[in-house]
């Protein structure tokens, strides 16, 4: 009988965080520390937007590369915010989310045995998306003593001649991890040395703490000179509270851009017409619903990161997104163990470290995307199972 599924994707492993969000949506009194996810509703002048455009018949398809108004926002946003400018007409695609132009980019780069260098920790999907590919994944370790950045040095002892792209998460799920400028430079140089395409999945930009409002931030996109090798990923769940929008861009060269284009043609056609609406809100008006929801990231950041190390669990203080990774080694469990006792017997849920890669063993990602007094609750069942006082 011939196999029903195909090989590659038989093999497949399930989302470590799903299968343990399986365990979570049976219990009750649960405090979930583990959705990557904002707990801020969608601020509501965005949604508006979405509900003016329904009210004005705003219901079919739009162009594929989406429609020229959030075209042209995506455009001055990335030129207000990080110095980077893209022409419109042909450098931008409009995505169903951030995961949609990570898997339109990996399809439109790959042939069958490329390989994709890729940073562990790192969010689930990035291996499975590029086996999917049929590409060649190639895990480059971070470690907790570089604060888990990217170093050109790790990135050294992976390249090979096959080496087709550099696939990278920074400010980092789930480590939080940021990069410096000449990190940037270090990395971008390494892609131009080793002729390799940078796909910089830059989802939590707007989440850096080491910005004040208003500030220029910093991105792969920043550097005019190595444009022709680096695409952007981003999107507006992270940033504008806007997950269920399903609202992504690439940004890129244009043989890049269409040839991803033609891919998500035949897939998606375009992206929801109502969400595109709302999206050139949230880049043209928003700014401030994203400065405010950062303050309040930064608050529950600087509460939690001094009460885990206090409780014996060594916690880094991560830079930006709104995730801790802390190293659980000290409680004398491994991670998966330690998760899901502090869930059954404590109600509180967290992801084991593994979820995002073999060097994530030992560490579990807490994700502070929920009220701070929910956060200090949790902190005293986690009091509670480690047998210490906050």
């Amino acid at each position: 009988m011939k196999a029903r599924v195909a090989p590659h994707v038989a093999e497949l492993p399930k989302s470590g965080i799903r299968k343990f969000f399986d365990i979570v949506a049976q219990s009750k009194d649960v405090i979930s520390l583990g959705v990557g996810e904002p707990d801020f509703d969608t601020p509501w002048h965005i949604s508006r937007a979405a509900v003016t455009c329904l009210e004005n018949g705003g219901t079919h398809y739009t162009s594929n590369l989406g429609t020229p108004e959030i075209r042209q926002a995506i455009a001055r946003y990335l030129t207000r915010r990080f110095d980077a400018t893209f022409d419109w007409r042909k450098e931008i695609l409009v995505t169903v989310g951030v995961s949609e132009a990570i898997d339109l980019a990996i399809r439109a780069l790959c042939s069958p045995g490329d390989e994709v260098l890729y940073h562990e920790p790192c969010f689930v999907s990035y291996g499975p998306t590029i086996r999917l590919a049929h590409g060649v994944p190639v895990a480059v370790e971070t470690r907790a003593e570089d604060a888990f950045r990217l170093t050109v040095a790790a990135l050294e002892k992976k390249v090979t001649p096959r080496t087709k792209a550099l696939l990278l998460n920074f400010p980092c799920n789930p480590t939080g991890a940021t990069l410096a400028r000449e990190d940037y430079l270090a990395i971008l140089d390494f892609c131009k040395r080793h002729d390799i395409i940078l796909l910089a999945d830059e989802v939590y930009s707007e989440l850096n703490y080491d910005a004040a409002d208003g500030d220029k931030l910093c991105s792969f996109t920043s550097f005019p000179e190595y444009r022709d090798r680096v695409i952007l990923l981003n999107g507006f769940s992270k940033s504008w509270a806007m997950t269920g929008y399903r609202l992504g861009y690439a940004c890129g060269p244009t043989d890049i851009i269409d040839a991803m284009m033609k891919i998500h043609q035949y897939g998606i056609m375009s992206a929801p017409t109502l969400a595109q609406a709302a999206g050139v809100e949230a880049m043209d008006f928003g700014d401030a619903d994203v400065a405010r929801m950062r303050r309040e990231y930064k608050k529950r950041r600087d509460y939690l990161v001094p009460a885990l190390n206090g409780l014996g669990l060594k916690t880094l203080m991560p830079k930006g997104a709104f995730y801790l990774f802390p190293d659980v080694r000290s409680s004398g469990l491994t991670s998966e163990d330690f998760a899901m006792r502090l869930l059954k017997e404590h109600g509180v849920a967290c992801v084991p470290g593994e979820a995002f890669g073999e060097c994530g063993r030992g560490y579990v990602r807490i994700s502070y995307a929920t009220s701070l007094e929910k956060l200090q609750k949790a902190m005293a069942r986690f009091a509670d199972m480690l047998g210490r006082k906050l």
